[in-house]
């Protein structure tokens, strides 16, 4: 017998060959295979219904109207995870929950995610067994005072009485403006949100802080809302996400892949109203969102039009965005830094792929 040996390179361009063509067989038998339910998903399916942590009234985000339905861009959140489940939005309940409750409302499974206007810190993401899913709204954190004040700067508010809520970075993150600023102030902070806007508004404080979102969601329901106005100055970086518990990591992927999914989708022009004719595109980037390739959902446990379910029944990141607090909503919020990142926004999309 004759042994024909190949030139070096032809050797090497063989192995490579075929160790892409195992990579790629790998790759497919694991994407194919489907994920086992974890603990959440499987409570979650048991009950029929996700249990999302929210804020107590703040428009906009999270706020129940006269009929008792609960609306905003963090409700969304919860009824995108819902959908991609169940197929259904509606399979959501919400607990209205104070700064001060959330987290333990979290950590005792009172709750399946936090979706409550909540900034993403190192000491909370490391300390309090919990995982940040990702960041869906950019904000900081602003000042609110009467314009009869004359007070056009932060700077100008030496010896005054701050209104807040308690339990938040937002006294942290006062104290460190006033302290690098050499300017006396005092907290007066209350466990509710319409604690905190009752006393700003009965004249208990000179200013009103949190995150800017929230001064324009707070300012509302003030007597005269246009009496007041919102300092310039932005003292903070407020990353607003969903969070989670520790030690499930296939429920952190649901939500983050959720929320991955609604800016994915308006990154590729994919929205609630065209997402049935988007089915039929041959862009592999739509095929993979919309399952019509690929096995992603049962990669999460779920089924393989989940995202498909999300975007027609709740729709994409901007569709949200615009309905709840965008420029044609009382709050009339620019999207700034939540614009996509090719719009010179903040907002990106891991791939889905």
């Amino acid at each position: 017998m004759t042994t024909i040996l190949l030139p070096a390179f032809k050797r090497t361009a063989a192995a490579c060959i075929g160790g892409l063509a195992m990579a790629a067989a790998f790759s497919t038998s694991a994407l194919a295979a489907p994920a086992d339910a974890g603990p959440t998903l499987s409570a979650v399916k048991e009950r029929g219904f996700v249990q999302c942590g929210v804020n107590q009234g703040l428009p906009g985000f999270a706020n129940p109207d006269a009929t008792g339905e609960w609306t905003g861009l963090d409700v969304d959140l919860c009824r995108a995870v819902a959908a991609g489940i169940f197929g259904d939005p509606s399979a959501a309940r919400y607990r209205p929950l104070s700064a001060k409750e959330r987290f333990t409302a979290l950590q005792s499974r009172e709750i399946d995610v936090l979706t409550r206007n909540t900034t993403w810190t190192m000491d909370r993401d490391t300390s309090l067994g919990l995982n940040f899913a990702g960041v869906n709204y950019y904000d900081g954190q602003g000042m609110m005072v009467r314009k009869d004040l004359g007070i056009t700067s932060a700077l100008d508010l030496n010896g005054a009485n701050l209104c807040t809520n308690s339990g938040t970075t937002t006294e942290l993150n006062i104290a460190d403006f006033f302290r690098a600023n050499n300017l006396e102030y005092k907290i007066i902070s209350f466990e509710k949100s319409d604690e905190v806007v009752g006393a700003y508004d009965a004249g208990r404080c000179d200013v009103y802080t949190t995150d800017v979102s929230g001064l324009a969601a707070q300012r509302l329901k003030l007597k005269d809302p246009d009496a007041h106005i919102i300092l310039d100055e932005i003292i903070s970086k407020e990353p607003l996400g969903p969070v989670v518990r520790q030690g499930d990591d296939q429920w952190l992927d649901i939500v983050r892949w959720t929320l991955n999914v609604m800016i994915e989708a308006e990154e590729l022009g994919i929205n609630s109203a065209n997402v049935d004719e988007m089915k039929a595109s041959e862009n592999p980037a739509i095929k993979r969102l919309l399952g019509t390739e690929g096995a992603y959902g049962e990669a999460l446990g779920l089924s393989n039009d989940w995202a498909y379910n999300i975007i027609k029944s709740v729709g994409n990141y901007g569709e949200s965005f615009e309905r709840h607090v965008g420029s044609a909503t009382p709050l009339a919020l620019k999207r700034g830094q939540n614009a996509l990142y090719k719009d010179g926004g903040l907002h990106y999309a891991m791939p889905v792929r």
